[in-house]
């Protein structure tokens, strides 16, 4: 990628706790605690930290992990009602450099993102615009901003890249993205309030997290049709899938507990987390899942199998959003 091309780079000062060993690493935003922190997956460890980075919730890294791209929640000051004029950051972040590389301008406050398989498009949810918008990974700049629904939250990309599927909580459906012409092509049910999603490793599938119920559905793609629903608990919200793609694991607020699903048999398994459970991530290769807590500046890790808490990282600042996992 052409740093040359990034407009407006500014470099800020960086605590770095110690060099990224190889392996798995995850990166996590911590929202109002103002940075991305990477953690090396072996140990549960912070080996860095990297700072002003305002309130960002979504979090995605290149296929290769040399650049992350965080998603501010933040709406900027702005003189001007035109809803063409950017009131937004995306920022992009150079691991092996240390430090935060530029503040992006976006279309407006951004609750998720995505990253298309080619690493040519960060796609991000502008939950009070309706809509998702495309960055040009080569030029840095917003391409195409497309209407979704009500309240967009979260984006998956289909297993062929061909397709990304947008959640929109108050339309209360799914959203399908043809990512070549940029458009909507359909949509898919999904239950009353949708929220996060996951793909089930056969791709044939997505799981959708139905906060205004607490269940979960499994969406046939190709119908478009709910074919399952699983009772959860109150305020869901985190979701992934397990390394084999036979456990489904489900965060509950309010409930206070993380939920697995054995998808071959449909026996849900729980464990007690307090306070608060929230965004969650398995980490592919490792058997673990991390949990973040919403009141709380901690991420439980949990043993996929025995769902036992096998350690807590504690936080610098703020809650654990969005997590981006880099295979080494």
């Amino acid at each position: 990628m052409n740093m040359n091309q990034v407009l407006g780079i500014v470099f800020f000062t960086t605590t770095i706790v110690t060099s990224t060993q190889a392996g798995t690493t995850v990166y996590i935003p911590l929202g109002t605690g103002n940075m991305v922190i990477a953690v090396d997956a072996a140990t549960d460890n912070i080996i860095a930290k990297y700072q002003n980075i305002n309130n960002a919730h979504g979090l995605v890294a290149t296929s290769d992990g040399e650049y992350l791209i965080a998603g501010s929640l933040n709406e900027n000051p702005s003189s001007t009602t035109d809803p063409s004029t950017p009131s937004g950051n995306l920022y992009l972040v150079h691991p092996a450099h240390g430090h935060m590389m530029s503040a992006i301008p976006a279309v407006g406050s951004s609750h998720h993102q995505a990253i298309t398989p080619d690493d040519k498009y960060v796609i991000s949810t502008h939950s009070g615009r309706g809509t998702i918008s495309f960055m040009d990974m080569s030029t840095y700049k917003t391409v195409k901003e497309i209407k979704t629904g009500i309240v967009p939250n979260y984006t998956i990309i289909s297993k062929n890249g061909k397709y990304a599927y947008v959640s929109n909580t108050v339309s209360a459906n799914i959203s399908v993205i043809d990512l070549a012409k940029q458009t909507v092509v359909r949509s898919l049910e999904s239950g009353p309030a949708p929220e996060h999603l996951s793909m089930s490793k056969d791709g044939l599938h997505i799981y959708v997290a139905n906060s205004g119920k607490g269940t979960v559905s499994k969406v046939d793609i190709k119908s478009g049709n709910i074919v399952k629903s699983y009772k959860i608990g109150r305020a869901i919200h985190g979701l992934d899938i397990s390394d084999d793609g036979m456990r489904l694991f489900v965060s509950s607020k309010k409930d206070r507990k993380l939920v697995a699903i054995d998808l071959d048999s449909n026996k849900q398994h729980e464990v007690k987390l307090s306070p608060s459970p929230y965004h969650l991530n398995t980490i592919k290769g490792t058997n673990k899942v991390y949990v973040s807590s919403r009141n709380k500046p901690i991420i439980w890790v949990i043993d996929q199998k025995s769902l036992q808490i096998i350690n807590t990282i504690t936080l610098p600042a703020g809650e654990g959003h969005q997590m981006a996992v880099v295979h080494d």
